[in-house]
Order: structure tokens, then sequence, then C-alpha cells
């Protein structure tokens, strides 16, 4: 599992101005690019937001262009928004 700790937001403050992710895996870290995140998650990545249970994952949003976003129990939240900023 691929666990988000940090966001990098440009030309506003939704969802879909996240532009970079920091995130962890196991002992790995990394950051990268929200469209490459996206096609992580498209071809079967799974990820979560550090903070919270491991069950509340990070989805794609289909949107031109895509962007991603948590959802818990069925309801989009705001967790990635919740996120310390770098």
């Amino acid at each position: 599992m691929r666990y988000i700790t940090q966001i990098h937001l440009e030309g506003g403050a939704l969802h879909e101005h996240i532009s970079r992710l920091r995130w962890r895996e196991g002992n790995a870290v990394g950051e990268t690019s929200r469209e490459e995140l996206v096609q992580w998650v498209k071809n079967g990545g799974n990820v979560a937001v550090e903070t919270l249970p491991p069950d509340v994952r990070v989805e794609v949003i289909d949107a031109r262009p895509p962007y991603l976003r948590t959802k818990a129990n069925g309801v989009l939240t705001d967790n990635l928004l919740e996120l310390p900023r770098f």
C-alpha cells in the first residue's frame, strides 16, 4: 500500500489543484506528479492517506484532467486537502 503524506497545490485550493504528492511505501519514500499517480491508481495501484485507516482509499475522479480524491464509506471526502503542504 502506498500512503500519501503531503501534497503541493498550484493555482487554487481544491483537489483539482493538487499538482504533486509525496508518499511512502514500506521503507521507500517518493514524490510524484498528480498525472503519474493517477496512472498508477488506474493501473491497479493501491493508495491511501497516511493518517487514515487503510480502508480510506484514494480514487481517481474522471474529470478533465483527472484528479485524486478520497472516498470513505462511499462518500467523497477532503482528506487529501487536510495533509501537510510542501
